[in-house]
């Protein structure tokens, strides 16, 4: 049985401010799905709040993942679950390595699930790491650098993109992924996003350009506007707004029109 993640009537708010104002959506694995919409419309705010930032108050609705509410996990507990979020802005983390960071997360995992688990053995995590490393092209150099330090913004996100093959997580979440990228590695993180996506994986795509959905394909496409999702469709949707802007969204729903369910 597929995983499912679900929101279900989120008001959201940060610092005493109402972002969210009644969010449903659901993403399944196996499912590519695009979140879009203008700077403001509180994309990244459902982001952070589905994977537990303290900062995001959750004042209405619920998040469920497999049918079970979420919204009393921790962070680390709900990807341990099999939730994960790339950032669209990582930061440096001086003096721990990229293989060092991925083998411990890995480690934090097993031993979630089995506290008397010694962790994947060095040889065997080496092993695993480069074979995620060929499959997505990638230079073993990447694995002894400290993480993100130094990286361009096109590193960091390939870097995100290997964290994602070793964790195997069951719903990804990018937040923003294309942002800062030329054209060449916004290409390459969306080879290795689609070289993951498959039945095991389902992806949520954030972003509020059409150019990153040229090469990441989704069978569905929504759009935020004012903390809600206002229209939901195929991928043609994202067409729509590459033609036409946002500002037809916001002449049809700037009103506090009803949802798209």
């Amino acid at each position: 049985m597929s995983a499912t993640l679900e929101i279900r009537n989120l008001h959201v708010s940060v610092e005493g401010r109402l972002i969210l104002n009644g969010v449903n959506l659901t993403v399944r694995q196996g499912e590519i799905h695009a979140l879009m919409g203008p700077n403001g419309s509180g994309k990244s705010t459902l982001a952070n709040t589905i994977m537990g930032h303290p900062a995001y108050i959750v004042e209405q609705g619920d998040i469920l993942f497999d049918g079970q509410s979420i919204l009393d996990l921790k962070t680390d507990e709900r990807a341990r679950l099999g939730l994960f979020l790339a950032f669209q802005y990582p930061v440096a983390i001086p003096g721990v390595t990229v293989a060092n960071f991925i083998r411990t997360a890995i480690n934090a995992r097993r031993r979630a699930l089995d506290p008397q688990d010694k962790g994947i053995s060095i040889p065997e995590f080496r092993k695993l790491l480069k074979a995620k490393m060929d499959f997505l092209q990638m230079d073993y150099n990447f694995a002894g650098r400290y993480l993100n330090d130094g990286f361009s913004g096109g590193e960091k996100k390939r870097v995100e993109v290997l964290q994602l093959a070793a964790l195997e997580p069951k719903i990804a979440i990018l937040d923003e992924t294309d942002s800062g990228l030329d054209i060449d590695a916004l290409r390459i993180v969306a080879e290795g996003v689609n070289a993951l996506a498959g039945p095991s994986l389902g992806v949520l795509v954030i972003t509020h350009y059409q150019r990153i959905l040229n090469y990441i394909k989704p069978q569905y496409v929504h759009i935020m506007l004012e903390g809600r999702i206002v229209e939901s469709g195929g991928a043609d949707m994202a067409l729509k707004l590459e033609e036409k802007g946002y500002d037809w969204v916001r002449e049809k729903y700037g009103n506090g029109a009803p949802q798209a369910v």
